[in-house]
């Protein structure tokens, strides 16, 4: 889980959700790349963050790819946060004897009723629900520790920007695998803000 790094964490504000995660794509100490995706946009207002060994991160977001657009095909519209956790589940849960190597965050609006909805799944699929924010990747502990201390009930979008984007720097310069700057996608009903953040590059 620690082999390539990542810092990925998700919060909920008052009608919008943030997910952010760094850029960094490395092999244990050594940094190859400064730019690697590890969130990605599965709807119209719904991010997943996949945390983890960076070739496991690729496939599983090809798979659930895959099954999304099933999905969509079948029943005609757009798929609903907490569905979507089912699904990341299901196919987590189908290689629990050889599992995926990644912790998912998933980060949404419902598309009808706009109802914020944040979640985290370990790498069997087993899901955890919860009203304020959700880590995963090397520096859990750090970005815990700054999400308990800023996170507030009901943060308008900018606030919520501010709070996850601190959070997230400062985790990742107390962590050696992870950091190299972030990105920041901010969802709200009509539209969703992304925004690269500058950190250290050491």
């Amino acid at each position: 889980m620690a082999y390539n790094g990542a810092a990925i964490i998700a919060m909920r504000g008052k009608n919008c959700v943030a997910i952010a995660a760094d850029k960094r794509f490395g092999v244990q100490a050594q940094t190859v790349g400064m730019n690697f995706e590890k969130v990605f946009e599965m709807g119209p207002n719904l991010f997943i963050g996949l945390a983890g060994l960076a070739t496991d991160v690729q496939t599983v977001y090809q798979r659930l790819k895959f099954r999304l657009n099933l999905y969509e095909l079948r029943e005609n519209r757009s798929i609903k946060p907490k569905t979507f956790m089912s699904m990341v589940s299901n196919l987590l849960y189908e290689r629990r004897f050889g599992p995926y190597f990644i912790e998912p965050v998933i980060a949404g609006l419902d598309p009808k009723t706009g109802e914020p909805f944040i979640c985290s799944l370990d790498l069997i699929g087993c899901p955890m629900i919860t009203e304020d924010f959700v880590v995963s990747g090397t520096c859990t502990e750090q970005m815990y520790g700054m999400a308990e201390s800023l996170w507030e009930p009901d943060m308008e979008p900018d606030a919520l920007f501010e709070c996850i984007s601190q959070a997230l720097l400062n985790a990742v310069d107390r962590d050696a695998v992870s950091g190299w700057g972030g990105v920041v996608h901010v969802i709200e009903k009509d539209k969703i803000t992304t925004r690269s953040l500058k950190g250290r590059m050491d």
